[in-house]
Formats: C-alpha cells, structure tokens, sequence
C-alpha cells in the first residue's frame, strides 16, 4: 500500500508538471547531466554533437545532482536532454519490476516515457554501466574473491560506502544485500560517488559501490565483484528528449542517433579515466573521442 501510494503520487507529480513544461528558453538547447564525471562527460558528447551539426546554440547545465533532480529538471522544461541509464529509469522513475533483458527493458523505458511523461529515448550510446561493488585488488587475491557469493563470507569485517541514491532506490541496497546476505560491520557511510573509490583505496572503507565504466578501478587497483546471481538490470546508457524539443528541433533526433552503439564499455572506462584520473579537460576528451569516430572534422 505504501508502495501504491508512493507511485500515485509520482503520477500526480507528474501530472501537474506536465501542465507547465512548456520551454523558457525557445533559443536555445539545455543538455543537463547528473552530479559525476561519466554523466558530465555524456553531456558533454550530446551538446559538443548538437553544436558540431546543428546550427543550434547550446546550454550546459551539468551536475544537477542525481536522477529525481534531472527528471524533475526535464518535466519542467528547464534542460531539453540529459543523459540517463535504462535500468536506472525503469526501477527509479517508472517503479517498475526488475527484467534481464536490455531490449525489453529499452522498450519499457521509451513507451512508458512517451505515452506518460512526453519524453522519450535517443539510441542507447552502446555500453552498460551497470553497478560495480568494488574492493581492493589486494584484499580480492589475498582472499580469493571474485563474486558476491564469495565476499558474503567477509563483509561482516568489513565497512562499506554507498552513494546516497543506491541505498534508497529500489534496485540498490536493500535488494543487493538481501539476495546475497550481505552484513557489514557498521551502517554503510553515505559519499559522495566521486569519493568512493579514494575512499577504498585509502582504506576508510572496505566494499564501494561503484560504476562497471569507472576509470579509477584499473588506475587505484580495484576489482569489481561478479554480479554471479544477477540482480542488478541492464543500464544501458541513453539520451532522454523531450518530445516537445523533438517537434521543434527534428535535426537533433538525427544527429544523436549518430552516436548510437559508437561508445564500449572499455572506451567509456577510458574517457573515465582520461577526466579522472588524468585531470584532462572533458570538452577535450569528448573531442577526441568524437573525432576518433568520424563524427567531427
């Protein structure tokens, strides 16, 4: 019932958003993105894409905190497109039930966008950044670890960091530690995303809960545990329109399905990496990266 209630207010939320979601800024494109670095630097791809074939001008309104921020930012008109995870859209913004299949739960996402909150889904970009529950290399060979299955054996010794998202959505706290019997030996600290992986390398804590596409896992020697009884969903990332945007600007629906299916798990982890770990400029890492491609000149 609480569940119900919940998701009837959403909708009515939603509702009267919608009433009001017409653009204030009728000259120009807001892409918006999400508070860390793999959503800046997807915004960044969207915008550098719309300025590069498109005489569009473009507004970058990154770091707006997480999902409920950016929908809500969306449904009110103030950003046009912002770059979001499929999964992610399914359990946290539609409350719907968990399914394994990518194409399913793509589907899902994009009729249920459309036909409910006049949004609606680009291409996906091509990789799956699916939750990473990390711990130190180290501690993974001194151990033996590769799975969850194996690390229930020792989290009770263990402190773990959560981002504040993943321990109040659905497909994220609650859920994981149920399904693997997972106890640690204290109530997860809450951090920021950004800190989490310095903060395992720094051993304020044991077990993260991190991103599969995070550039630091390879660079602070990391391992990602094996999701070996799959709870989490596919999170395909993609861009999310407004469809009013679409209507006014039909040239962006093409110019993003250019970058459909052009970015791997392991480019994705690079560009990462190149923002994070080698404090590059992300409009010259998104650059490069485009042009690698074909898409700029």
């Amino acid at each position: 019932m609480i569940r119900l209630r919940a998701s009837l207010g959403f909708l009515v939320v939603c509702s009267v958003a919608l009433l009001s979601c017409s653009s204030s800024h009728s000259d120009r494109i807001v892409v918006g993105s999400k508070n860390f670095t793999e959503s800046f630097i997807l915004g960044e791809l969207i915008a550098q894409q719309i300025e590069s074939h498109t005489s569009l001008k473009v507004e970058r309104r990154f770091y707006l905190a997480g999902t409920y921020i950016c929908q809500q930012a969306m449904l009110a008109g103030r950003i046009d497109i912002y770059p979001e995870y499929t999964g992610t859209a399914l359990t946290a913004i539609l409350k719907q039930g968990i399914s394994r299949d990518k194409q399913d739960v793509y589907q899902r996402v994009k009729s249920e966008y459309e036909r409910r909150l006049g949004l609606t889904l680009g291409p996906a970009f091509g990789f799956n950044d699916t939750f990473a529950m990390e711990i130190r290399g180290e501690d993974a060979r001194r151990l033996n670890v590769r799975t969850l299955s194996q690390a229930a054996r020792f989290t009770p010794q263990w402190h773990a960091g959560f981002g504040y998202e993943f321990m109040e959505r659905p497909d994220g706290y609650r859920g994981l530690v149920a399904t693997y019997g997972l106890h640690f030996a204290e109530q997860p600290r809450i951090m920021d995303l950004g800190l989490l992986a310095r903060a395992l390398k720094d051993r304020r804590i044991d077990f993260a809960g991190g991103n599969a596409t995070d550039g630091l896992i390879p660079a602070l020697d990391l391992v990602a545990l094996e999701d070996d009884r799959h709870y989490f969903p596919p999170y395909e990332a993609v861009p999310v329109i407004r469809q009013q945007t679409l209507q006014l600007y039909p040239e962006i629906a093409r110019v993003l399905a250019d970058l459909g299916g052009k970015i791997s798990n392991v480019e994705m982890q690079k560009m990462n990496y190149a923002v994070d770990a080698q404090h590059r400029d992300t409009q010259d890492v998104v650059r490069e990266f485009l042009k690698s491609k074909g898409l700029v000149p």
